[in-house]
């Protein structure tokens, strides 16, 4: 596989492409539904819920809090998670500000 240069981008290119990792799945999608549904910590019961694998879940989780849209306190045997809002702001602005950049021109293709 090759490498992905990602130090030719800016660091602001870098960090929407992250930030875009954390909807490009969709049980990362359903986990941060259930977060911002909740809108509380939520403890345990993410599996039950989502019918997936614990494994599954755990490794869709740790993807989220490595990008940091998600923080989480890990008292076993309970492990508590929910949206870190500062990060969520960050993204809607910047996914706002992409979007936001493109007029659809009426004489395109």
């Amino acid at each position: 596989m090759g490498v992905t240069k990602t130090e030719i981008f800016t660091e602001q290119q870098n960090r929407l492409a992250d930030l875009a990792k954390a909807f490009a799945h969709p049980a990362r999608v359903a986990i941060l539904q259930l977060l911002a549904q909740k809108k509380a910590c939520v403890c345990g019961d993410l599996v039950d819920e989502l019918s997936l694998a614990q494994a599954t879940v755990s490794q869709h989780l740790k993807e989220l809090k490595r990008i940091g849209i998600i923080q989480g306190e890990i008292n076993p045997p309970r492990v508590c998670y929910c949206i870190n809002e500062t990060v969520w702001e960050e993204a809607r602005q910047a996914f706002g500000s992409l979007l936001d950049t493109f007029v659809v021109a009426t004489t395109c293709c």
